[in-house]
């Protein structure tokens, strides 16, 4: 079985450390890995992660076309890699870009509402969101932080109501700071969540308790590095030991599912 990380961030290697020093500044938190695909990849082929959808954000507009043109050429690099592209509110042409980097081989879109510094339910991404709805192409977006309301949960939800069927993934169980608040939110909506960053905060039985109150079918598997330790995420997540049926699911097939492969 393959097991798919949803939920990585790379950087050039040039950057990387300060890349990493400075998400770590904006969490509080100490970072983990090096930030760099090759450490990533390095550390999945030790610990059985056969693939990673991986991603940057770009903080200002001007680097949104640079950041996409990154993550294609390190999936070129990695066959292991599934790419996300960055979009950023301020951006003119999304609609144009996105096509771009579809050309490119890129296969979704990530935003980070909190430090690109935009409500993710902001008008100007409406065209946007229409348009990957209509592709059925997938949206992974940064949820809930309780210092902020750009990621709030209820926006999400708003998005959901204003695109049905628009394929999106929240983040962090749907709300990093705020998992148990999000569920009220998304209990019932039309999306997926991501158990990236999350059992630092809710413990690993809250975390079982979560991913069968959502249900394993709208769940996926992601570790957030270079925040976490790759192989550690992975290890707590058997460590919940939930069943074979729910590790399938959320380990390999509900990500195939997202990304259009076959299961």
């Amino acid at each position: 079985m393959k097991i798919i990380d949803f939920h990585t961030h790379i950087y050039p290697e040039k950057i990387a450390e300060k890349a990493v020093e400075s998400v770590g500044e904006f969490y509080g938190i100490p970072m983990d890995g090096k930030g760099t695909a090759k450490a990533l990849i390095e550390e999945s082929r030790k610990c059985g992660i056969t693939n990673h959808v991986v991603h940057s954000v770009a903080v200002t507009a001007s680097r949104v076309e640079a950041i996409n043109d990154y993550i294609a050429s390190q999936c070129e690099e990695y066959s292991e890699f599934y790419g996300f592209g960055t979009m950023h509110a301020d951006f003119e042409n999304k609609i144009e870009e996105i096509e771009r980097t579809r050309k490119m081989g890129l296969m979704g879109v990530k935003i980070h509402p909190d430090t690109q510094k935009f409500n993710m339910d902001d008008k100007r991404m409406y065209e946007l969101y229409d348009y990957l709805r209509e592709n059925k192409i997938p949206l992974l977006i940064h949820c809930g932080d309780y210092r902020y309301d750009f990621s709030h949960p209820r926006r999400l939800k708003k998005i959901l109501h204003d695109f049905p069927g628009l394929v999106a993934i929240g983040a962090h169980f749907g709300g990093w700071s705020m998992c148990d608040y999000a569920y009220e939110y998304l209990e019932n909506e039309n999306c997926f969540v991501d158990t990236s960053s999350s059992y630092w905060m809710l413990g690993l039985k809250r975390a079982r308790e979560l991913i069968r109150l959502y249900g394993a079918e709208r769940v996926v598997f992601g570790t957030d590095f270079p925040m976490w330790s790759v192989s550690e995420e992975l290890k707590k997540f058997f460590d919940m030991e939930l069943t074979d049926e729910e590790n399938r699911l959320i380990l390999c097939d509900n990500a195939l599912r997202i990304l259009n492969k076959e299961v």
